[in-house]
């Protein structure tokens, strides 16, 4: 044998220790012996603890850095609340002598998991109405809310409180312009309810917006025990009831207001009498166009007419008389105070799909109005009338006929509205203080009108939330008519003439500033509703500021 050969290890059968039954890989090596008495583990786990590794509890915490060892300054006695604590989320006490709105309106503001346990249990027979009952109950009690003008969060607040009042906490209201939609979840493993509502027709009647507004402060009272069926037949009752004023009256109170206007321009007794004339015989052709089916755009385009055409006629016959004084007054019983003051509230709490709804329907009222008075315009300037805006700018200042004005303004504005004779005189009280503050600071005091307006806006706001929460009822009777002496009807008279004049600068520059006046009262309205609130008992704190906002934009 070679040298090479003597090197080369022996086979296993020249030893003399072949096994034909070992086959694996894992077979021990020749040369290294298996210790004796120690059979080899049979455990195939990876999570088997290797030989050598201490598992037991560290008496000391593992060096920083290392991905499962807790902070040194952590310690479980004294560790901070975590987002749902052990002992559960803290219950929110609510304040049972705060309004149902103010209640309602701070657990809508909460998320569901959140909002403490239904106060009250069913109010009905025992174990409850039928949930499809109660939501069809609370979609009916949103629909007449919705369509006398109410704004979005009243809205969702009344419906959050018709559905808790039957015990169903666990709701979730919606509320666009034409669409109220509300889903009950009894529970996380249930299924949803969800039931839907169109609102179709619109109709203001303040006295059936405070009927509605009774029965939702009925049933959200715990001492007060209201079946389904009662809340049925009382709802039945408010919507078979008639307007608290006839036609007559109505069409009689927008020739008071149309001549309280024109004075409170600077018209006299005459023009008193032309602008009311004008505006009845307004009135009576827009409710020839509505009996014929027309849509609203085309009444207020019809209505728009008479005032003006009254005021071109006399300017033509050359009767020393302020035209447009007349045109003027015709125009504020046609102004769309309440839309644009609801719309801008629901785009100040954050509906801005409601919101941009009704802006829009602003937005063909006004320029219905604006068609109808520029045809009559326009003809006029072909007949070379002399139609002057300085003249009614000339106005004396008359501080107790303007102020008495604006109170015969308001209260016929308030009967326009179909207001209850219960809240005539206040908001009559309160029209005159909106205009004793807007003279007081534009005048005396040489502010811009547009900043005057917003602070005697304001004032109407602040004043009209007090009123209703002490009567109980909802702040838009006390509001709305009161700010009729603020609205901009000679800025628009002025921009709608200066363009049927060929001036178009001019004329966009006065319906800008319109705009501007417009906007400073429904923002001056909503302001002063939001500061009255910092005087009253908010629920679940002492101050406004345990009152949560509505975060719609931003997450903190």
């Amino acid at each position: 044998m070679t040298e090479a050969e003597d090197r080369k290890p022996q086979s296993d059968e020249a030893r003399g220790t072949f096994d034909p039954e070992i086959t694996s890989e894992f077979a021990i090596p020749a040369g290294f012996a298996a210790p004796a008495g120690v059979a080899e583990p049979e455990t195939t786990s990876e999570f088997e603890v290797p030989d050598g590794l201490d598992v037991s509890p560290p008496h000391a915490p593992e060096p920083e850095g290392s991905a499962f060892s807790t902070p040194r300054t952590y310690n479980a006695k004294q560790a901070p609340a975590a987002f749902t604590p052990a002992t559960g989320v803290p219950v929110v006490s609510l304040t049972k002598d705060a309004p149902w709105q103010d209640r309602m309106r701070t657990m809508l503001r909460m998320p569901v998991a959140e909002r403490p346990a239904p106060e009250p249990g069913p109010k009905a027979e025992e174990g409850g109405p039928a949930v499809p009952r109660v939501l069809d109950l609370t979609l009916r009690i949103g629909e007449l809310l919705l369509a006398g003008g109410e704004g979005a969060e009243d809205v969702e607040a009344a419906m959050f409180a018709v559905c808790r009042s039957y015990g169903l906490d666990r709701c979730e209201p919606n509320v666009t312009f034409t669409l109220l939609s509300i889903s009950y979840q009894p529970s996380l493993v249930e299924d949803p309810v969800t039931a839907s509502r169109t609102v179709r027709r619109r109709a203001v009647d303040y006295t059936r917006l405070a009927a509605v507004f009774q029965l939702v402060d009925d049933l959200s009272d715990p001492e007060t025990h209201l079946s389904l069926e009662e809340a049925y037949r009382r709802l039945a009752e408010i919507r078979r009831n008639r307007h608290p004023y006839p036609g007559w009256v109505l069409t009689g109170a927008s020739g008071l207001l149309a001549g309280a206007a024109s004075v409170l321009v600077g018209g006299d007794v005459f023009v008193f009498v032309a602008a009311a004339l004008g505006a009845m015989l307004g009135d009576r052709l827009a409710w020839l166009c509505a009996g014929r089916g027309l849509p609203e755009f085309y009444q207020f385009t019809v209505a728009a007419m008479p005032p003006a055409a009254l005021g071109v006629a006399l300017t033509v016959a050359h009767v020393d008389v302020k035209a447009s004084a007349v045109v003027t007054g015709g125009l504020f019983a046609l102004l769309p105070g309440r839309a644009l003051v609801a719309a801008v509230q629901d785009g100040l709490t954050g509906f801005y799909i409601t919101a941009s709804a009704r802006l829009l329907e602003v937005m063909y009222l006004f320029v219905g109005i604006v068609v109808g008075v520029l045809i009559v315009l326009y003809f006029g300037v072909n007949l070379d009338a002399k139609l002057n805006p300085d003249a009614a700018l000339g106005s004396s200042q008359r501080p107790v006929v303007q102020i008495c004005a604006s109170m015969l303004l308001s209260l016929t504005f308030a009967v326009l509205l179909q207001q209850e004779r219960a809240t005539v005189l206040w908001v009559t009280l309160n029209g005159g203080v909106a205009w004793v503050v807007y003279g007081a600071l534009h005048y005396p005091g040489g502010l811009s009108p547009v900043a005057s307006t917003a602070v005697a806006a304001g004032l109407v706001g602040l004043f009209g939330q007090l009123l209703s929460r002490y009567r109980f009822a909802s702040a838009l009777p006390y509001t709305t008519a009161a700010i009729g002496p603020l609205l901009p009807g000679s800025a628009t008279y002025f921009g709608l003439l200066a363009i049927a004049q060929n001036k178009v600068d001019k004329g966009l520059v006065s319906l800008a500033t319109a705009v501007s006046l417009a906007m400073a009262i429904a923002i001056g309205v909503n302001l002063g509703s939001e500061i009255s609130r910092l005087f009253l008992r908010m629920p679940g704190a002492a101050s406004a500021a345990g009152r949560r906002a509505a975060k719609r934009t931003r997450g903190f």
